[in-house]
């Protein structure tokens, strides 16, 4: 499946968006806005965004002390049904470091943690 299908399926903004540059100096933390607001809300809006930049979360270590229960994943499985093991992926090795450093992220931050699967489920390194 080519990651570029996923992006054509997406819907697509109403009308354009303008680039907002939160925080100065730091031109990666951008949000948008809609280029059709009219003025005095526009204005108004943007500096709203600039003066509380701090509540945007950049990175996952920004968000602490999430409730698992509010959003946790978990394998629904059924016993009964016959278990089938899934083939294992093979990523290149700049795709292998990419999912690395962003699992690493994650941990770090405590938003998602290692645990064990029986054998069917485990796809062993």
């Amino acid at each position: 499946m080519d990651t570029n299908d996923n992006e054509d399926r997406r819907g697509k903004p109403a009308e354009d968006l303008i680039p907002i540059p939160l925080v100065p100096g730091e031109p990666e933390k951008v949000t948008y806005v809609g280029a059709l607001l009219p003025e005095p809300l526009k204005s108004k809006l943007i500096s709203f965004l600039q003066e509380n930049n701090d509540v945007f979360a950049w990175t996952a270590a920004d968000m602490p002390g999430i409730d698992p229960q509010l959003i946790t994943h978990k394998l629904n499985v059924d016993p009964e049904r016959k278990t089938v093991k899934q083939k294992k992926r093979n990523f290149s090795p700049e795709r292998q470091e990419a999912i690395k450093q962003e699992v690493e992220k994650l941990l770090e931050a405590g938003f998602i943690e290692e645990i064990q699967f029986p054998e069917w489920l485990a796809n062993p390194d």
